[in-house]
């Protein structure tokens, strides 16, 4: 179960790691918008710029977590059980990780004003 979880939690980054690069994308499609003022294509575009900074550091805390997990798959014993095996996905900082009814939860999720953190 745990080697699976962890490729659907990869499979997961990845469509992060798409959606972040459209949202560079559309930044830039955005400046070269003739048919909005320059000052609006601006606005906009530093907010799709932010949200797709915003998902560039979610996407490094999930690497790193899944980077420690495996490094702790690595070291268990292939007979170890689902419960030890689950206390390694329990252990991560990363709540999307950590608690199973959150895996996948930024595909859901509708995003809100930009923040700078």
């Amino acid at each position: 179960m745990s080697l699976l979880k962890l490729a659907a939690e990869l499979e997961e980054t990845a469509r992060q790691t798409a959606e972040m690069v459209d949202g560079v994308f559309h930044a830039l499609a955005t400046l070269s918008d003739t048919a909005i003022t320059s000052e609006q294509a601006r606005a906009d575009s530093i907010s799709q710029i932010v949200q797709a900074l915003q998902a560039q550091d979610r996407i490094e805390q999930r690497c790193r977590n899944l980077a420690i997990a495996t490094r702790h798959f690595a070291q268990m014993p292939p007979t170890a059980s689902e419960e030890a095996l689950d206390a390694v996905w329990h252990s991560l900082q990363m709540d999307e990780l950590r608690i199973n009814s959150l895996s996948g939860v930024a595909k859901r999720v509708v995003g809100g004003e930009p923040e700078l953190f």
